[in-house]
């Protein structure tokens, strides 16, 4: 039994710690060759797999979820090493796609199960009914900033649904797949239901276009995005891309500011910046804008960036993204904004300290690029109809966050986003039930939830006659007088009212 593919590979990249430099350890590039047999030999366990059933699968997800906990701080080890961030971080990460894995598990059958459909008065004689059988083999392209829990997002889910998984790790963060894949199979011995595969850009080109993958999962920067898609047209797979985001948070003029103050540092700062869902863009309403500023400026200037025990964010993970970050912080200076904390001297060569910019203009690429980095801009709104109309002003439409206490339900509904938290922050991502994904920019398709179970599936439905009617339909043999009946039936379903 494996949990990677076998084939010698002709070359091999190394998995460093962000926060020194070192080598963690070394991977194989694989190649199409070997990422072919990889699909190949999950399509053939997948058809067990499937065979399991709901219980079946439902008993053996739970095993790894019991995996999962047993291990949480080996595997936490492992996240936070390749990441930088710091462990406890690494942890809840953990927490929250465990969570997950148990939801996915114990909802499958409830969800995707055969079931009865109304098949209307018209087809009164036919029996209706609806299933989602599993697409077979998913291949799943995950990131390195949360290298659990957002591809457990499609794995679990996945899973559930009865199809066997191709996983590529971001290179950034092999370990945390193989750790996956390996903690699933000491739950399953002698069937691997993830199958790894490690490498570069290329490697995940190889597994979208290989034939016989039903459905590509991908989660990173809008345009590898598009070269996903590029790549899976050539074989006509389907994907489900999940992009990065420019959230905005909306502070009201009744909002509860030390709450709002702390979820937009905490939003903005966390993971050092690095999470899709994370606060980059703030608009407050004029009548506390300043206050507001003040306690989001005492909470930035605490959280310190580093490697010791008493760093709240670890560093950069993706060493090209302190030049975004960089370039950033600068446009906005250069174009009159003022940092109320950090500024141009934030960026070092690995770790970013937190910064806060106001009076940014809202053409800035600090306002409408996708910084990914311990930064947040603040900027102050007439009202809360101007809040939204900036928010909705992106080509992203990832999540968003609502402080208000009257207004909050409102104005997260009129925001252009695939999730949103009122009085909180990202809470939308830690809640099993509820779907998540984006719009735009952002990408299409959703994990987690019913709609996640679903992704994974293909709708199949079948209509089985039970009795003839007295109208004759779906023959030649149809008579004028069969029209006539038709056409009356018609009128009176609905043709009144």
């Amino acid at each position: 039994m494996t949990t990677s593919v076998d084939v010698a590979p002709a070359a091999s990249f190394d998995s460093l710690d962000p926060r020194t430099g070192e080598v963690v350890a070394s991977y194989p590039v694989h190649t199409e060759a070997d990422v072919r047999a990889a699909v190949d030999r999950a399509t053939a366990t997948a058809v067990w797999w499937d065979e399991l059933g709901f219980a079946g699968r439902r008993e053996r997800l739970l095993a790894w979820r019991k995996v999962l906990v047993g291990r949480l701080d080996e595997l936490a080890g492992i996240v936070s090493t390749e990441t930088g961030k710091p462990f406890d971080d690494a942890r809840l990460e953990i927490v929250l796609a465990i969570d997950h894995v148990d939801w996915a598990a114990k909802h499958a059958e409830k969800v995707l199960g055969r079931r009865r459909v109304s098949s209307g008065m018209l087809m009164a004689n036919q029996a209706a009914t609806l299933a989602y059988p599993p697409l077979g083999v998913v291949g799943v392209i995950g990131p390195w900033n949360y290298p659990v829990f957002t591809p457990m997002g499609s794995i679990a889910y996945a899973l559930a649904a009865g199809n066997t998984v191709v996983f590529k790790p971001s290179e950034l963060t092999p370990g945390v797949g193989h750790a996956l894949a390996t903690m699933l199979a000491e739950a399953v011995p002698g069937h691997t239901l993830i199958e790894v595969v490690t490498g570069l850009g290329e490697t995940g080109a190889a597994l979208c276009r290989t034939p016989g993958v039903g459905k590509i999962a991908f989660t990173g920067s809008t345009a590898t995005g598009k070269r996903v898609m590029a790549a899976c047209a050539e074989t006509l797979t389907p994907v489900l891309i999940e992009c990065g985001g420019k959230d905005a948070l909306l502070v009201d003029a009744d909002a509860d500011l030390d709450k709002a103050a702390d979820a937009a540092v905490w939003g903005g700062m966390s993971n050092a910046g690095q999470t899709c869902v994370g606060v980059e863009r703030v608009y407050v309403h004029e009548r506390v804008y300043d206050e507001f500023v003040t306690k989001v400026t005492d909470r930035a200037m605490q959280v310190t960036a580093g490697e010791g025990p008493d760093a709240q964010i670890g560093p950069i993970t993706m060493p090209s993204q302190l030049e975004i970050i960089r370039r950033h912080i600068a446009d906005a200076l250069d174009r009159g904004a003022r940092a109320v904390v950090g500024g141009r001297d934030s960026v070092g060569d690995r770790f970013v300290q937190p910064t806060v910019l106001v009076d940014v203009p809202e053409d800035s690429v600090a306002v409408t690029e996708e910084t990914f980095g311990p930064t947040l801009t603040i900027a102050k709104v007439r009202d809360m109809d101007e809040a939204v109309d900036r928010a909705n002003a992106s080509r992203y439409g990832l999540g968003a966050t609502v402080f208000s206490r009257a207004r909050g339900l409102e104005l997260a509904r009129r925001i252009r986003s695939g999730m949103a938290s009122v009085n909180s922050v990202i809470s939308f991502a830690a809640i099993p039930s509820l779907p998540f994904g984006g719009v735009g920019d952002s990408g299409f398709g959703r994990i987690h939830g019913a709609d996640g179970l679903k992704e994974f599936t293909r709708p199949k439905a079948i209509a089985r006659q039970r009795f003839r009617l007295p109208i004759k339909t779906t023959t030649f043999a149809r008579t004028a007088k069969d029209d006539k009946m038709l056409a009356t039936l018609i009128n009176v379903l609905h043709g009144r009212g």
